[in-house]
């Protein structure tokens, strides 16, 4: 049996399919390839054309007998314009050109716009304030204020909270002392 690559015409066809089939949908003539179906395919586009061939043998789109003869042919290609015409009347083929640079190249970081600036929470004023008296000694106002900020910086999101823990922890420390000296009698 005489196989010839697919795309060439037979007698009488014209249209290398030959037995009065009619050329595939979106098939050229040789002299119809885009200079990009020219380049040279690799054996990797070649493993890709068959991998499609034999699904659509599998899926039945092809003939036992077309599917050699397809396959055959990917051997004997040698241009992407070859594979590409194998498989133009099948859902899935190989790219007709090779991948291209994307259209656009990136945009530089300097012309992007600027991110936000970083949102700064307002620090709760009553949690500085709870802080000053743990501090001077002022155990009661300490307490109350801590407290006080605490539920602020809930109920805002507002910073200061570690201040106002602070703050607490010196007041109640000082209320315990303040109240073990009078209890001791010591004033």
């Amino acid at each position: 049996m005489s196989v010839r690559p697919w795309g060439e015409p037979g007698p009488g066809d014209g249209y290398g399919r030959g037995h009065g089939h009619r050329p595939p949908v979106g098939w050229q003539p040789a002299s119809a390839v885009s200079a990009q179906a020219a380049m040279r395919a690799g054996h990797a586009d070649r493993d890709r054309t068959v991998d499609v061939l034999k699904a659509a043998f599998a899926e039945g789109r092809l003939s036992a007998e077309e599917f050699e003869q397809r396959h055959e042919a990917v051997a004997a290609a040698q241009t992407y314009g070859q594979l590409a015409a194998l498989v133009v009347d099948l859902p899935v083929g190989p790219m007709a050109t090779p991948a291209l640079a994307p259209l656009a190249p990136p945009v530089p970081v300097t012309f992007l716009p600027a991110p936000p600036p970083p949102q700064v929470r307002p620090t709760n004023v009553l949690a500085v304030v709870s802080l000053m008296c743990g501090l001077t000694g002022l155990s009661l106002p300490a307490v109350v204020t801590g407290h006080v900020a605490r539920a602020q910086i809930r109920r805002d999101n507002s910073a200061g909270d570690s201040a106002a823990v602070l703050g607490l922890v010196i007041g109640y420390l000082g209320s315990a002392f303040w109240t073990l000296m009078l209890l001791l009698g010591l004033f």
